[in-house]
C-alpha cells in the first residue's frame, strides 16, 4: 500500500494546475501552484476540482484492472505470465502499482472532500453536497477494489489525521466484514450528498445507490454462508436503479464501448480519460495493452500475444479446432464480436477511413496493414473492448485526437447491465433459484439484447447468472471478483471452476489460419491445445479465515509495504473494528 504515501496525501491538488507526470502526482505542489488551501472557492472549482478523480489517481491500475479481473480469472491469456499462472507475490510491479494507485485515490477523496466540506460560503450547498458526495464514491470504489483484492486492508478514514498521530507504519489491517461495512458507511453518506441527477458523465445518486447494490451482493457471503439479509439489502438497492433512474440499456451492445458513447446512460460509473491535453496519468492506455501491433498509426499496440483465453472462447460456445468458422462466424450471442476478433469478423467502427477493420486483412495483407504478415495470438483470438481503433475513429468518435499512449476511451466500472444481473442474483436468496417475475424480467433484459431470439425462461438459476455475468462482462475487469465473493462462501466450487478452464494456448494456428486467408478452408491438420502444462495451483492464493475456517482468495500486499508495515504480512490477521460507531461524516 505504500504507507508512506500517506506523508504525502494531505497535498491532492488538481492536475490540470499543479501535476504533470505519474511520478510526482501525490507531491506537494509548489509555491506558484493552487492546492487544496486556496483553489476550491467557487462552485466551478469545487466541481472542476472532483474531475480529475475519474482519472489520474486510477492511472496505475490499469494493468491490473485487466491482470488481476481478467487474467487470473481465466479469461484472458499471456504465456508465463504470473496472473495466468497463480504464480503472483509481492514483489509483482503491477500489483505494486495497483496497490499504490487505490491507496492514492483513498488519499485524494479524503483531501479534497475535507478542502470542500470547509469551503468558504461563496460556494453553494448544491456544488458542495454533489463535490463532496463524489468524492466519496471514488473512495468507497477504492476500498471495495481493495478488500476484495487483498482482503483484509487498513481503513484511513483522515489522511491528515493519520499523518498528526504519525501511525502511518504502524496502521493494522481490519476484518474483510468491517472494511465492508466502512463502504457501505461511506455510500450511505455519499447518496444523502449526491443529486438524483448530475452533470453528464459524473456520479450521482444512483450509481452510488448502484454500487451500493453490488456491495452488499459480495459482503452477502463474508461470514462463510450467504446472508439473506444482505442480498435482500443487495435486492432493494438494485431494483431502486432499475425502477427509479429512468436508465436503460443502449439497444446495441457494442455501442456501449464507443468513444461516442463515453456517458451512455447505462454507464453508472467509469473512468473517465481524455487524451485532449498535456497531462499524464489523465488518460487510458489499454488499447496499447489489448490492441494488436499496428492497431493504430502510433506505434503504441503491443498486444499480439495478451489474447482472449480458449476458456472464453468456449464459455461462448467456439471451439476453434472443432467446428468450421461459420459456428462464430453466425454466432447468434452478439457479444462475441463485441469482446473478442475471429477469423471472419468485420468491424465497421474500426478503421472507418479504410472503410472498416476485417480481422484477416489486418493479419496477412500487406497493402492493407504494413506490418501485416503473421498470425500471432496464441489462443486465435485478439480483444476488442477497450480499443478505439485508429486516428480517424478517434476524432470522429469524440472530436480531438488520439496520440502516442493517449485515449479518450472511457472505462465503465459499474454498467446497468450489471445492476440487472446484481438485482436477479440477490432475488435468487440463498436458495440459489427464483420464479420472481421482477427477476427474470431483469435477467431477459440483458440476455435477450445479446441474443435476440433467446425466450424469456419461466425460472432463473445462480448458475444460470454466474454463466452470464462471464458473457456480459467479460474484459471488464470484474471476474476475478466474482470468484473472490463466491470464495467467500463456497470456495471449493471456485477451486475446481478454476482447475477446469482451459487456461492454455492453441499450436501451430498460422498456418491454419493462413491457409483460410487465401483458400477459404479451414482444415485442421496438426493444429493442437497444450495438454502438457498442468493446471495453476489455485490454492497458492488463499488464505484460510479465521472466523470462517474457509478458504479465500486474496493477493499478497506488495513486499514494500510488509517491510514497511509488517502488519500488512499475509500471515497477520485483521483486527475487529466497530466501524459504525469508530467513523463517521458528519
Amino acid at each position: 500500500m505504500k504507507l508512506n504515501i500517506l506523508k504525502y496525501s494531505m497535498f491532492a491538488v488538481v492536475l490540470s494546475l499543479g501535476l504533470t507526470s505519474c511520478d510526482d502526482f501525490l507531491d506537494k505542489p509548489t509555491e506558484d501552484r493552487y492546492n487544496e488551501t486556496n483553489y476550491y472557492q467557487t462552485d466551478a472549482q469545487c466541481i472542476a476540482g472532483v474531475g480529475y478523480l475519474y482519472s489520474s489517481p486510477w492511472h496505475d491500475l490499469l494493468r491490473g484492472y485487466f491482470m488481476i479481473g481478467e487474467m487470473l480469472a481465466g479469461n484472458l491469456f499471456a504465456s508465463n505470465n504470473a496472473y495466468v499462472g497463480f504464480t503472483v507475490n509481492g514483489s509483482d510491479q503491477y500489483l505494486k502499482l495497483a496497490s499504490a494507485s487505490m491507496w492514492s485515490v483513498i488519499a485524494h477523496a479524503n483531501t479534497v472532500y475535507n478542502s470542500i466540506k470547509s469551503a468558504p460560503a461563496s460556494v453553494s450547498d448544491a456544488a458542495r453536497n454533489t463535490s463532496m458526495g463524489e468524492c466519496l464514491v471514488w473512495k468507497a470504489m477504492a476500498y471495495f477494489y481493495l478488500v476484495r483484492t487483498f482482503g483484509e486492508v487498513p481503513i484511513i478514514h483522515d489522511n491528515a489525521a493519520s499523518l498528526a498521530a504519525g501511525d502511518y507504519n504502524s496502521v493494522q489491517k481490519v476484518k474483510i466484514a468491517d472494511v465492508y461495512d466502512y463502504i457501505i458507511l461511506t455510500l450511505d453518506k455519499a447518496r444523502t450528498l449526491l443529486p438524483k441527477k448530475n452533470s453528464t458523465g459524473r456520479i450521482d445518486y444512483y450509481g452510488a445507490t448502484g454500487l451500493l447494490a453490488k456491495v452488499y451482493l459480495n459482503r452477502a457471503g463474508v461470514t462463510g454462508s450467504l446472508n439473506a439479509e444482505d442480498m435482500a439489502k443487495a435486492a432493494q438497492y438494485a431494483r431502486e436503479v432499475i425502477n427509479d433512474s429512468g436508465r436503460k440499456l443502449m439497444d446495441n451492445y457494442e455501442d456501449v464501448f464507443r468513444l461516442q458513447n463515453n456517458t451512455c446512460e447505462e454507464s453508472l460509473i467509469a473512468w473517465r480519460w481524455t487524451a485532449n491535453g498535456n497531462v499524464w496519468t489523465a488518460q487510458n492506455y489499454l488499447q496499447c495493452d489489448l490492441g494488436m501491433q499496428g492497431f493504430d498509426e502510433f506505434g503504441d499496440t503491443w498486444g499480439d500475444w495478451t489474447c482472449p483465453s480458449v476458456d472464453l472462447q468456449e464459455a461462448f460456445g467456439i471451439k476453434l479446432l472443432e467446428q468450421q468458422p461459420d459456428a462464430w462466424i453466425n454466432n447468434v450471442d452478439t457479444r462475441l464480436r463485441g469482446t473478442m476478433m475471429l477469423p471472419g469478423f468485420f468491424y465497421p467502427y474500426f478503421w472507418q477511413d479504410k472503410g472498416g477493420f476485417d480481422y484477416l486483412k489486418f493479419i496477412f495483407d500487406t497493402d492493407y496493414n504494413a506490418g501485416a504478415g503473421e498470425q500471432k495470438s496464441p489462443t486465435g483470438s485478439n480483444c476488442v473492448k477497450h480499443l478505439y481503433g485508429d486516428a480517424y475513429d478517434h476524432v470522429a468518435g469524440i472530436g480531438h485526437s488520439a496520440a502516442y499512449m493517449y485515449n479518450s476511451l472511457a472505462t465503465h466500472l459499474l454498467r446497468l447491465s450489471d445492476v440487472y444481473l446484481i438485482y436477479a442474483e440477490a432475488m435468487t436468496g440463498t436458495s440459489g433459484k427464483t420464479t420472481d417475475a421482477s427477476a427474470i424480467d431483469a435477467f431477459y433484459a440483458v440476455r435477450h439484447r445479446a441474443i435476440k431470439n433467446y425466450e424469456r425462461p419461466e425460472y432463473i438459476s445462480w448458475n444460470d447468472i454466474w454463466k452470464e455475468r462471464r458473457l456480459e462482462f467479460a474484459f471488464e475487469g470484474d471476474r476475478w471478483y466474482d470468484y473472490v465473493r463466491v470464495s467467500y462462501y463456497n470456495p471449493d466450487f471456485c477451486i475446481k471452476d478454476l482447475e477446469n478452464q482451459k487456461r492454455n494456448q492453441f499450436w501451430n494456428l498460422a498456418g491454419l489460419y493462413k491457409t483460410y486467408y487465401e483458400t477459404g478452408s479451414w482444415t485442421i491438420t496438426n493444429q493442437g491445445y497444450d495438454e502438457n502444462t498442468s493446471a495453476p495451483n489455485v490454492m497458492m492464493l488463499m488464505k484460510k479465515n479465521v472466523d470462517t475456517g474457509k478458504y479465500m482468495f486474496l493477493l499478497p500486499f506488495p513486499t514494500e509495504d510488509v517491510t514497511t508495515n509488517p502488519n500488512m504480512a499475509t500471515s497477520v490477521d485483521g483486527v475487529h473494528v466497530d466501524v459504525f460507531s469508530t467513523y463517521s461524516y458528519d
